[in-house]
């Protein structure tokens, strides 16, 4: 499976980086979700290198140009909760892809380990589709791994691309165990080489969801 860092080259996608993890910037919520959208429209800009394209005649005031146009448009997937200013950025710029979502959560046992529990899944169908798949933080990559695989059950995609803006090294070496090595692409902003015993990352920047959309309720 390729990998692609974008801040592997310094670029004004660092800026956004840096207001994510600031703890003193993230306490506006608003500008945090906004953030994640400019990142997500950086990373869909990338994407769309990767995809097919084909010759269309333009017609235009003053006469006719063949321009290269896409020929197909993703569906874009998202892990509720914190995926979704992501999954907004990358919609702004895919403008007439299918969305599909999906709940997914950590169900803890009484020892304190957990594995990965879907709830619910909406999706059109993606047999032979680009399929782009979005969470914010790759940690174990247990989350993205469980969720891809839950969403062959809507056919298999002819390449999927999987989006997240922090991931841990730990998180890298899981997906590329796991996940197909041919027709998947991993694009992360950043990697971190830590994860706390409670499989956080860090540095990382918090709870992304949390910082997104406000403290939930812990049971």
């Amino acid at each position: 499976m390729e990998i692609k860092i974008l801040d592997s080259r310094p670029s004004w996608f660092n800026r956004f980086m840096s207001e994510l993890r600031d703890k003193d910037i993230q306490k506006d919520s608003m500008r945090f979700r906004e953030n994640l959208r400019r990142i997500g429209q950086i990373f869909a800009y990338e994407i769309s290198k990767q995809l097919a394209y084909g010759p269309k005649m333009v017609t235009t005031p003053l006469g006719e140009k063949n321009m290269q146009v896409p020929v197909e448009d993703p569906v874009i997937a998202s892990i509720l909760r914190a995926g979704l200013p992501l999954h907004e950025g990358v919609l702004s710029f895919f403008d007439r892809a299918e969305n599909a979502f999906i709940s997914a959560y950590r169900k803890h046992d009484e020892t304190g380990a957990f594995r990965i529990k879907m709830d619910y899944v909406s999706c059109p169908d993606l047999q032979d589709k680009t399929l782009i798949l979005c969470d914010p933080m790759l940690a174990t990559g247990s989350s993205m791994d469980v969720c891809y695989h839950g969403l062959l059950d809507y056919g298999t995609p002819a390449h999927t691309h999987l989006v997240s803006v922090i991931a841990a090294q730990e998180g890298l070496d899981y997906l590329q165990k796991h996940l197909p090595y041919e027709n998947c692409t991993l694009w992360v902003g950043s990697v971190d080489e830590e994860l706390t015993a409670q499989s956080y990352i860090v540095p990382g920047l918090g709870d992304a969801g949390d910082l997104a959309f406000g403290c939930k309720l812990q049971n």
